[in-house]
């Protein structure tokens, strides 16, 4: 399969898939990459050694991306936890960065024990469908509010973009031909061009060199870090990913790709990276239609996966990103690339059974509570699975019935995509 997906890969080169794997690549540039520089400033990392952290996590993110993807032939997108990064510049504040690597290493072990022993994959098949989108949805709908925030912020520059999207949406058929997304993309490019009173930098480029980290191990440190960093990879992240596969169509080896996260996880720590992981958001903008057949569109995870394993290549560059593309346009472009991501989303969490639990998994998800240091997306499937129990009694003995109906479904789905 890996050999064959290879082979076949360029021929099936095209410009939806590309565009798509570029918007996943510059999103992922842009905006968890400040997170993981503020995180870095909280430790007063030196700037060699937060180089080494963006090498570790956008060259094993794509390495991880070409290699799951090409084998299964699947649009898998690793990169690294976002809400890790926020933990862990929490924990700098007080523990040297040796100190947090040797949790790295520990929280990568249990990952990869985790999905050895099967444990999530049966956990996947426990929670209500309805229940984890829910919680995708919660996490993508700052993409859309985000999207009417940078107009509001920026009519002309994020405005005229929007509007090109629409005007191309607009006419069906030029549009299954040229992505709307692309022709936002050439719009917003033209707009930084020649739009007045818009400052762009330019970019230095300089090669990265890791640096190996040797792990210490605390006690406080571990029992601080490695229960939320485990739960932020598999019950948010790599939750939210697993979802997006299985809604259009796929059926994701999810023991495989927790297995590859616990490695990718042990791998970056002793270069100063925090935990790999499914990334959720970059994964629904590869599984877009407009990547083409079910069974091509892993092609846009492979372009995902080249581009950061450049940008890991040159990581000095990462953090001169944001003086170079303004916040709010990557914003923009991520929430009209989002749109018929979350449409489907939330197509999936309300149109069936489980309503209550998927309400409540999603107004969890999007209030952004975090109790003790996990975040909201873990605590949307805690309390959304716990008001099906109370709420949605009746929809269990309607579960497996419904769960043939979809299997039926799906295999459909599956063959007009591949015939049509």
């Amino acid at each position: 399969m890996f050999k064959k997906n290879t082979i076949q890969f360029p021929k099936l080169l095209s410009v939806g898939n590309i565009s798509n794997g570029f918007v996943a690549w510059l999103f992922g540039s842009a905006g968890p990459l400040l997170i993981v520089l503020q995180a870095a400033a909280k430790g007063h990392l030196s700037g060699s050694i937060t180089s080494s952290w963006i090498f570790a996590i956008y060259g094993m993110g794509g390495l991880l991306t070409l290699i799951v993807s090409l084998y299964y032939g699947q649009p898998i997108g690793y990169a690294f936890s976002i809400p890790g990064a926020i933990l862990v510049g929490s924990s700098l504040t007080h523990y040297s960065f040796n100190q947090v690597v040797g949790a790295y290493i520990i929280t990568g072990i249990l990952i990869f024990l985790l999905g050895l022993s099967g444990f999530v994959t049966k956990l996947m098949k426990v929670l209500p469908m309805p229940v984890m989108m829910g919680m995708v949805s919660g996490v993508l709908l700052p993409f859309g509010t985000g999207m009417i925030g940078s107009v509001v912020k920026n009519p002309l520059l994020n405005g005229i973009p929007l509007f090109v999207f629409f005007a191309l949406s607009f006419f069906l058929r030029f549009s299954k031909k040229f992505p709307p997304i692309l022709g936002a993309i050439i719009a917003a490019i033209l707009c930084l061009k020649f739009l007045p009173n818009v400052s762009v930098q330019p970019l230095h480029i300089k090669m990265g060199i890791p640096h190996f980290i040797i792990p210490s191990f605390s006690f406080s440190v571990v029992g601080e870090l490695v229960i939320p960093l485990l739960l932020t990879v598999i019950a948010i992240q790599n939750a939210q990913g697993i979802a997006m596969l299985e809604t259009h169509g796929y059926r994701p080896p999810i023991k495989a790709m927790t297995n590859w996260s616990g490695i990718g996880t042990i791998i970056n720590a002793f270069f100063g990276g925090h935990p790999a992981c499914i990334a959720g958001p970059m994964t629904g903008l590869l599984v877009n239609k407009e990547s083409g057949k079910l069974e091509h569109r892993y092609v846009a995870a492979i372009v995902l996966g080249v581009l950061s394993c450049l940008f890991a290549l040159f990581s000095p560059i990462a953090s001169q990103i944001p003086h170079v593309i303004p916040a709010s346009l990557i914003q923009l472009l991520g929430g009209i690339a989002m749109i018929s991501v979350l449409v489907d989303s939330l197509k999936m969490s309300f149109s069936g059974p489980f309503k209550s639990g998927a309400l409540f998994s999603f107004i969890i998800t999007i209030s952004g509570i975090s109790i003790l240091h996990i975040g909201a997306p873990f605590w949307g499937l805690v309390g959304g699975t716990l008001a099906t129990v109370f709420l949605d009694k009746q929809d269990f003995y309607l579960s497996e019935s419904n769960d043939q109906k979809n299997e039926t479904k799906l295999s459909e789905a599956l063959y007009k995509d591949k015939i049509s």
